[in-house]
């Protein structure tokens, strides 16, 4: 039986940052702010995602680029 990833659309930012804090840097990079510009945001990483105008296919790349990030932390 495979483990599931940890991080998938649905995980809320909070939990994220707690979970992997290197998401902070990736997502500022891709263009969402989470919290080291002193602007916090709640919801979800597709939440915040589709805010800022990335799609699906966009959205999963993250999901996947995340896991990596945090297989290898």
């Amino acid at each position: 039986m495979s483990q599931e990833a940890p991080i998938n659309k649905e995980i809320e930012i909070e939990e994220l940052v707690d979970l992997l804090p290197d998401a902070v840097t990736y997502l500022m990079e891709k263009g969402i702010r989470c919290l080291r510009c002193g602007e916090p945001i709640w919801g979800t990483l597709e939440d915040a995602a589709k805010e800022k105008g990335f799609n699906n296919d966009d959205i999963q790349g993250f999901v996947d680029d995340l896991n990596k990030l945090y297989a290898e932390g």
